[in-house]
Parts: C-alpha cells; sequence; structure tokens
C-alpha cells in the first residue's frame, strides 16, 4: 500500500484493534475508548475487511487473537507509538493551565507512603490536572503498561514490554511496627514467636521476609493477611501482632498514631522500587512533567518524609 492509498485508512480503527488485541472483549474496549459497544462491533467488522482476516475468534466464553492478528499488531504497534510520540511533541505543555489526565500505576506501598506527597506537590504546579491510579503489582504492571492504561508504573518490577524504560527511585529497606507498650527491641528470638501481619496483594501468608528469615534457618508464624497498608494502622495498636514494612509506609503508618518502628533484628536484603514508563511517552512534554515530579519527590531520602520525626 502506497502513501496515497492510507487516505482511505481510518487511524481511529488502528487505535480500536490494538485496544481489541489486548482486552479481547467488546465491552472493555468500548469503555475504556469511551465509545459505544455497537460502534466498537462496527470497527471490528471493518477491520476485519481491511486485513482480509477475522482478528477475533470465539474461544469458549472468550475471545482469543488470531495468529495474523498477532502479526498485525506486532508490526503496528511501534508506528502507533511513533505517532503517538510524534503528536505529542508537537503541543506544549504549561502545567498552571493543563487540563492533562494522568493514568499511573502505583503499587499499595507506593501509593500510601509515597503518594500523597506527591499528589500535593502535582496539584500546587497544575491545579487543573486529572490523576488515575491504577493499583498495580510486578505481575500487572507490564499487561497495563503495553495496553496503554496507565502511561508510568511505580512499583518493584521484573520483566517488562520491550518498549518500556524503567529507573530505580529507591531501596525499599524494612522496618518492623509495633504497638505494644513494651520498650525494649524485639530480639531475633522475639520477632520470630510473635504473630505477624502482612500485606500481601494476592493472599499469599509469605513473602520475601520469609527467604530473608531462612537463611538465618529461622521462620515466622504470619497470622494475618490483609490487602492494603492503611488496614495496619487500626490493627495493630494495643496487640502482639508485629508487621515487616517499606520504611516509607512505616514513616506514614506511624504518624499521628500510637505505633512505633524500629529495625528488623535480621538482615533483610532491600528490594528495589522503580518507575517504569512507555517507551511511546518518552518524549511527551506532560509525560516528562510528571515523571520529573515522581523522581524528586518518590526518590527523597526517609529524612526528609514527612512524618519521619516519629522514627
Amino acid at each position: 500500500m502506497n502513501r496515497n492509498q492510507l487516505r482511505r485508512v481510518d487511524l481511529n480503527l488502528l487505535v480500536v484493534f490494538e485496544a481489541l488485541m489486548f482486552e479481547k472483549n467488546v465491552t472493555r474496549v468500548a469503555e475504556k475508548l469511551f465509545l459505544g459497544q455497537s460502534a466498537v462491533s462496527a470497527s471490528l467488522a471493518r477491520l476485519r475487511d481491511l486485513f482480509d482476516d477475522p482478528l477475533l475468534i470465539r474461544q469458549g466464553r472468550g475471545m482469543e487473537a488470531t495468529p495474523r492478528a498477532q502479526a498485525i499488531l506486532e508490526e503496528l504497534r511501534p508506528a502507533l507509538d511513533a505517532i503517538s510520540g510524534a503528536v505529542s511533541r508537537a503541543k506544549d505543555f504549561d502545567p498552571a493551565s493543563s487540563r492533562e489526565i494522568f493514568r499511573i500505576g502505583l503499587s499499595d506501598d507506593a501509593e500510601f507512603g509515597l503518594f500523597p506527597e506527591l499528589l500535593r506537590r502535582l496539584r500546587e504546579e497544575a491545579p487543573g490536572i486529572k490523576v488515575v491510579v491504577r493499583r498495580v503489582n510486578y505481575l500487572l504492571l507490564p499487561s497495563l503498561l503495553a495496553s496503554g492504561e496507565i502511561s508510568v508504573g511505580v512499583s518493584y518490577t521484573q520483566e517488562l514490554p520491550a518498549n518500556a524504560k524503567r529507573r530505580k527511585l529507591r531501596d525499599i529497606p524494612c522496618k518492623v511496627l509495633r504497638g505494644d507498650d513494651r520498650p525494649e527491641p524485639l530480639t531475633l528470638d522475639d520477632y520470630c514467636e510473635r504473630p505477624h501481619a502482612m500485606v500481601s496483594f494476592s493472599g499469599d501468608l509469605c513473602g520475601n521476609i520469609d527467604l530473608d528469615l531462612q537463611r538465618v534457618e529461622r521462620s515466622r508464624n504470619v497470622v494475618l493477611a490483609v490487602p492494603q497498608f492503611s488496614g495496619l494502622r487500626s490493627l495493630l495498636p494495643r496487640t502482639e501482632l508485629i508487621a515487616t514494612v517499606p520504611d516509607y509506609a512505616a514513616c506514614a503508618l506511624v504518624a499521628g498514631t500510637s505505633l512505633r518502628a524500629e529495625d528488623p533484628p535480621f538482615s533483610i536484603a532491600p528490594a528495589e522500587l522503580s518507575m517504569v514508563w512507555s517507551g511511546a511517552h518518552d518524549n511527551d512534554p506532560a509525560e516528562r512533567w510528571l515523571r520529573t515530579h515522581i523522581v524528586e519527590h518518590m526518590s527523597r531520602p526517609l529524612h526528609q518524609m514527612v512524618g519521619s520525626a516519629a522514627f
């Protein structure tokens, strides 16, 4: 197809095609793109005609992409990223007058411990923006980034999409939270014998801390798993429960409560908190502004954070 023939192709169709390849569901694509289901169904019919392929076929209760559709997606995604980047670079970004909608993925610890101060700074500089936060972890982050549902994510990360970029924000040292009234620090025996609460996105009762304990031939007794860090604020006071959490989450949890935080009585290998973003948004002025603020405020040393005096 030459450049002149491209005039017959509606670019909006390609945006719908990309969304369909990730969602494999007409209803979800309609919600994501703010279109009616009939409009998405009509676009799918036009795409099938354009590419001379079914693209999506019924498999049980769901839909699966055909091999031809997968191959088309691999060819189109770099082109769509390039077009998106070119359009973004063509516009200036003025924070004071912007009405931009930013879609950010945050792990629960980052949302609870680091996001409030970031949001205050963003809104001070850009009062007209809107921010949509999606909960992510290392498993969810790649797919949300690849589908365009978020443009940037902050989390512990592993494998990422090919066009993603990553920047380390900070190590994640741990603190032990406790709500009892005994002044003496926990010994390793105390730590292993006390009941533990942990934050678990998936509902597991073990995590990386248990691997560190195995290295010193010890184990702990996890009796409670909760889905988010904020719950620890009301669960731990006046109990024997303890929880091992990232230091910046501990900083937020102890502020204004009877909880206190102390160093763990054994060595814990720190993980890394990283910022990850799509290469398609690498040169977008608005996204660059956002990423600059994320780096500035989510990389700050603990002693500069609000509430760190409680440590």
